[in-house]
């Protein structure tokens, strides 16, 4: 009856809550949720058991086989976690405001996707097109949400002296101030399997040092993350590069195959069968650049990133070797972009229109997803 009378004052007061410009406006979850949900089934939290269990997922593992402890839907909530982990470490955002991130979207979403909320909330952030926050679609975007909620925790004065309650408040500016402290141990195990996840991401034992503050997008020491090669001239080959001698045979023939194409022209939907013709839709995007690699190397790939992103085995991107695709932009379980690894801290990907096949090193990378196709 408690649920049910709050419920109902919710729903009254919403008139007020919407005419009251001084007071502060509730997100969906808000609404929804009491401020006591799962604080006590939380309070324990066996980190080590989290981090086995959302390892499996990174791994590729059926979510129906995999329990996470907070999480009721771990095969939807960890992808979703990850993209905010990647997203925090591509703007070298420090441990403890990932945490933040991640224990507001549990709050607001229970670190799902959501395509509705309060007003005209959505996401996993519960963000408002109506507050400045981006148009719904870019909101519905995980990557885009994630980097605005750290963009705006940036810019709060202190936080980092902050609560997580007190830091994640002062972005969301929630009706119920208090709620995000129920999430903080679950988001801080989160935190540490993820980034485990990433080259170099739980270095310093996850500790919020000068050198973590620091981090590239994948957490690599400077000669770890290719930025040891300078600056790389578009469509160039980096001086003092080879193709691992380690390599698998057909991995090199596929980056052999794909350097041979650096200098042409991206085109978004091109065959890239004939990418220095003059026909455009012979040149590359970014999967048929894949595809057509490995296609000369024996090996056959489906067509477009959202498919090869299921092709092979998953892998942590923390033991990338020759060969393997990487994922990045849009979600894990929906990656926009895809790109080779070369060894060496270097990519080969077909960017985006205007821009040729080029090199690239991994630190300019936030890596979502990790493929070994061979």
């Amino acid at each position: 009856m408690k649920g049910l009378a709050a419920g109902i004052g919710v729903v009254f007061l919403s008139p007020i809550l919407i005419a009251g410009t001084g007071m502060m406006l509730a997100s969906s979850a808000d609404a929804v949720q009491s401020r006591g949900s799962f604080s006590s089934c939380l309070s324990d939290i066996d980190s080590d058991k989290v981090t086995e269990q959302v390892t499996k997922i990174l791994d590729g593992a059926s979510g129906k086989d995999v329990h996470v402890e907070g999480l009721d839907l771990p095969a939807e909530q960890v992808p979703n976690a990850q993209t905010i982990v990647a997203a925090g470490l591509s703007l070298d955002v420090p441990k403890k405001g990932q945490i933040i991130a991640l224990a507001t979207a549990m709050q607001e979403s229970r670190l799902r996707n959501l395509a509705y909320g309060d007003r005209d909330s959505l996401g996993l952030f519960q963000q408002r097109p109506s507050q400045g926050w981006g148009s719904a679609e870019q909101i519905r975007d995980p990557t885009y949400a994630s980097e605005q909620f750290y963009k705006h925790l940036l810019k709060v004065s202190g936080w980092q002296q902050m609560t997580v309650t007190q830091a994640a408040q002062a972005v969301q500016k929630s009706g119920l101030p208090d709620a995000y402290a129920q999430w903080e141990k679950l988001a801080t195990a989160l935190q540490g399997a993820i980034a485990k996840s990433f080259p170099g991401g739980g270095a310093a034992d996850g500790k919020d040092t000068d050198q973590d503050k620091q981090s590239t997008t994948t957490g690599c020491a400077p000669g770890q993350d290719g930025s040891g090669f300078g600056r790389i001239p578009e469509g160039s080959v980096p001086k003092g590069y080879s193709i691992p001698k380690d390599a698998d045979p057909k991995a090199r023939k596929a980056i052999t195959w794909a350097m041979q194409q650096l200098g042409t022209l991206y085109q978004w939907g091109g065959s890239c069968t004939n990418s220095h013709g003059p026909d455009p839709m012979g040149r590359c995007d970014c999967s048929s650049l894949m595809q057509q690699a490995y296609a000369h190397a024996g090996i056959t790939l489906t067509r477009t990133t959202y498919t090869q992103v299921n092709e092979g085995k998953a892998i942590s991107p923390a033991h990338l070797k020759p060969g393997d695709l990487i994922f990045s932009r849009g979600t894990a379980a929906r990656p926009e972009h895809v790109g080779m690894y070369m060894g060496e801290s270097l990519v080969v990907e077909a960017p985006r229109t205007t821009k040729p096949v080029r090199i690239t090193p991994i630190k300019d990378w936030t890596i979502l997803a990790a493929r070994r196709v061979l």
